[in-house]
């Protein structure tokens, strides 16, 4: 995988802006062709405020790929790791399914394959299996990996080999959610991070995300 010590992806979502209309959802699921259960990109609905006084919003949920991330601490072989560019990767060669990362999440952004599918529902589903972190693995057969492993979202690793913006954010109809490199502070996604809107989840952990939000 190559790397460059000039990019450190990262992603603002708008809040104001998400419909709420899954589309991200998807999206990503038809991109990356992950199996029943696992789900790289979830919007939840958050209630803010008290009654009389409620409002409530669509959160977008993928991995915060946090720059502190409890996921690799956790991890008895070393198989989720920081990469150089702010993604955090899994070495699904070297996962051993012992599922800890997926339990220490705060966010609740990893999930387990146990190898299902979606044959019966859609012919060919089992041909190939989308490529993550720049790995191509082929068919998709129960006991091969990545079934038997930790997975999550990877902000598209693939598209950003082809120069391309993950699924997610090329498909969302309201324009809610940009992407780029947070290194660099002329950037468009770094003069949102810098907004007085935003904010990170669970702050108080100290995982450093590289998903912001702008409430």
């Amino acid at each position: 995988m190559k790397e460059t010590n000039q990019v450190r992806w990262g992603m603002v979502i708008d809040l104001q802006k998400c419909v709420g209309c899954d589309t991200c959802t998807v999206s990503c699921k038809a991109e990356n062709r992950t199996p029943p259960g696992v789900t790289y990109n979830v919007v939840t609905e958050v209630e803010l405020g008290s009654f009389p006084n409620v409002t409530r919003l669509n959160q977008p949920r993928p991995c915060m790929q946090c720059d502190n991330p409890p996921c690799a601490q956790v991890c008895p072989v070393k198989a989720t790791y920081k990469l150089d560019n702010g993604i955090v990767a899994i070495d699904a060669d070297r996962c051993i399914g012992c599922r800890y990362c997926v339990v220490s999440c705060p966010y609740g952004a990893r999930y387990f394959d146990f190898g299902q599918g979606y044959e019966q529902e859609m012919v060919g589903y089992n041909d190939m299996t989308a490529p993550e972190y720049g790995v191509d693995r082929g068919a998709r057969k129960k006991g091969k990996i990545p079934t038997g492993t930790a997975r999550k979202c990877h902000f598209c690793f693939h598209r950003l080999q082809r120069g391309e913006e993950p699924a997610c954010v090329e498909t969302c109809p309201g324009d809610a959610r940009y992407f780029g490199n947070l290194a660099d502070p002329t950037s468009h996604v770094s003069k949102l991070a810098a907004s007085p809107r935003a904010m990170v989840l669970k702050e108080e952990l100290g995982t450093h995300p590289r998903v912001i939000y702008l409430k």
